[in-house]
């Protein structure tokens, strides 16, 4: 048995700028390393023996706070895995929705009708992503019996543990809460994922309020300011 302690990374200025990360090298903004600091202050007292990041910018800024929190006075410093990194969108890596509607339409109506096997020119399936990632996940279970882990990674990747652990489909838009910097725990024992917590921000709580990533209303037209930041 092992126990996750699944991070979205902070806040980046293209989550409010509505553009697809993917697996650009995008920094957090400074929202996000306030999250970041609250993040390795939650973390302080929990047993925690192994740090994972993403290798990933936003990612890795997330960490660093929690690693050189956890043990003092020497860090406890993160393992880099690039398996962790988000969904790889291909072609529209860093554009805005609306840009991808006036530059891709036909491959944007093709994706937000969210099924498995359809990936954007250059980029990943979701069935695709979907292997990666549980793979990674499972690894870790396998390289750290017995232990718990805090792993800092993206939405995308947390979606598919939460699909996986609850039997979704990986068709169908997201329907699963996941904010930036807040707690997602899970028990890994062998191959099943048990989903122990999700979604808690109460180390947040007067942070201000995050851009909420809701696929449901990608698939309607919608004003810009009530879409959601990209992953």
């Amino acid at each position: 048995m092992t126990e996750l302690i699944l991070i979205r990374h902070g806040e980046t200025d293209w989550n409010r700028e509505l553009r697809f990360q993917g697996q650009l090298d995008v920094p957090l903004n400074a929202i996000g390393h306030a999250q970041a600091q609250r993040l390795a202050a939650r973390l302080a007292t929990e047993a925690v023996q192994h740090l994972v990041s993403s290798d990933l910018l936003r990612a890795r800024q997330t960490a660093e706070p929690v690693s050189a929190q956890r043990l003092q006075p020497l860090p406890l410093a993160p393992e880099l895995d690039a398996a962790l990194r988000e969904q790889h969108f291909g072609v529209v890596e860093g554009l805005r929705v609306a840009d991808i509607k006036a530059q891709h339409a036909a491959a944007w109506a093709q994706w937000i009708r969210f099924e498995e096997d359809y990936a954007f020119e250059g980029g990943e399936s979701t069935r695709q992503f979907h292997a990666r990632v549980i793979a990674a996940v499972r690894a870790l279970g396998r390289r750290h019996p017995q232990q718990t882990l805090v792993v800092v990674t993206h939405g995308g990747v947390l979606d598919m543990v939460y699909r996986t652990a609850l039997g979704l489909p990986l068709s169908g838009p997201r329907q699963s809460e996941i904010p930036n910097a807040g707690l997602n725990r899970v028990r890994l024992q062998g191959e099943a994922i048990e989903i122990l917590n999700w979604a808690d921000t109460g180390h947040l709580t007067d942070l201000p309020p995050q851009p909420v990533y809701d696929q449901t209303r990608l698939v309607t037209p919608q004003p810009a300011a009530d879409l959601a930041g990209s992953q």
